[in-house]
């Protein structure tokens, strides 16, 4: 039975995943900060909240 052969299985495996491995860093650093982390001011929020209940 061909499927039980495991050397073509092996090899189709192994290079897809060697593959992944040493191209999925070249490409991850471009996504790591897509947004300014840095926190932005907005003046309109500043005031400090009111409680009608005691």
């Amino acid at each position: 039975m061909p499927q039980l052969d495991p050397a073509p299985w092996f090899f189709i495996l192994f290079t897809a995943w060697s593959t992944f491995i040493l191209l999925s860093p070249m490409k991850t650093p471009k996504y790591i900060h897509l947004n300014d982390p840095a926190p932005k001011s907005f003046k309109g929020l500043n005031k400090s909240w009111f409680w009608p209940w005691p």
